[in-house]
């Protein structure tokens, strides 16, 4: 059995996928096996994975119909063979070091979760070193409560001295028989990320971090984060459903009070950049209409009443006064001056 499985989901990635597959061929560490889940693709991808299958045995393809990005994360966790599991995006790619990095830092401290930081990298950007989610050492399960769980269950706005912990699957490498045993899978097409990874450290005992940058995550502008998602508030209540269920069994509420409003705040900044996400069809006025009737949803109209963000980078505390003010007009006319700039 090999040491680590590496997932990786392939969906519109002929034109950077071999760019990711090398960079896990090339891993100063041998023993893994690479997991590709072409996810119905309708550009070469599927034909580019059963070529790489053939060139090197460590690989295995897995064709399936499009179901998103958590439905072929799902697929690879349950045909992975490894003691651990790492992830990558096929737009990504890895470090020469970073498997074997992660993998003796587990061994050496005896965790069952390993972690890094990253380089954010895309055209015409300067790639830039970021931090991982702790600083580097070895955490037991009281830091990893509050310096994981809490983080991404409750503090899901910028504060002074406290930044978001972004859910970044791929940062981290993963004890297989805790997914296993407490079956944990991901759902959804957009913050899955997030609750799996509280999730997962709900259950972890000890994890090891580095500060060394050892993945690359490409800022792709045709990405799902980055363009507009007509389905986003289906999927952000799927999403908040799961995670009022997922704060019930953690007694999140009882230490984390603010971590609804918290969380649906973040949720209707998203939403409003989202209306204005390029490839959205509508018209000014009709998306100054839409971010509209986001203010006036129920659990959005709540946290608006209810909290008022402090600490957020400048723009998105403008965007946000904007909200509260009720000032949707003058809100939709930045966007659009940002976007011409863009």
């Amino acid at each position: 059995m090999p040491a680590i499985s590496v997932i990786v989901p392939v969906y519109k990635a002929e034109g950077f996928l071999a760019k990711c597959v090398n960079s896990i061929l090339a891993q100063t560490f041998a023993d893994f096996e690479l997991l590709l889940i072409e996810d119905g693709s309708p550009d070469r991808s599927g034909a580019l994975c059963d070529e790489f299958a053939a060139a090197d045995r460590r690989i295995r393809v897995f064709h399936k119909e499009n179901g998103g990005v958590s439905s072929a994360r799902n697929l690879g966790l349950s045909e992975a063979k490894g003691d651990f599991i790492a992830f990558a995006d096929s737009d990504d790619w890895m470090e020469p070091e970073c498997l074997a990095t992660l993998y003796a830092l587990a061994a050496e401290h005896g965790a069952d979760a390993a972690g890094c930081a990253h380089f954010n990298v895309g055209a015409g950007l300067t790639p830039t070193a970021e931090a991982g989610a702790l600083p580097p050492g070895v955490y037991e399960k009281g830091d990893i409560a509050a310096g994981i769980v809490d983080r991404l269950m409750g503090h899901r706005l910028e504060q002074p001295g406290q930044p978001v912990l972004n859910g970044y699957i791929w940062r981290f490498l993963l004890s297989a028989p805790i997914i296993r045993r407490e079956n944990l899978r991901f759902e959804g097409a957009y913050l899955e990320d997030e609750l799996f990874l509280a999730e997962y450290f709900c259950h972890s005992e000890k994890l090891a971090m580095t500060d060394r940058p050892l993945y690359n995550y490409y800022y792709n502008p045709n990405s799902a984060i980055h363009r507009y998602m007509a389905g986003y508030m289906d999927t952000f209540r799927t999403f908040l459903a799961r995670k009022r269920a997922l704060a019930l069994r953690l007694g999140t509420a009882d230490h984390l009070p603010d971590w609804e409003v918290s969380t649906l705040w973040a949720g209707l900044l998203i939403a409003v950049a989202n209306v204005y996400a390029p490839g959205n069809p509508y018209s000014p006025r009709e998306q100054t209409a839409e971010v509209r009737a986001l203010c006036t949803d129920g659990d959005f109209a709540a946290a608006i009443a209810a909290h008022s963000p402090a600490g957020l980078s400048r723009n998105k505390q403008i965007v946000a006064a904007l909200l509260r003010a009720k000032r949707y007009a003058p809100l939709t006319l930045l966007y659009r001056i940002k976007n011409r700039r863009n």
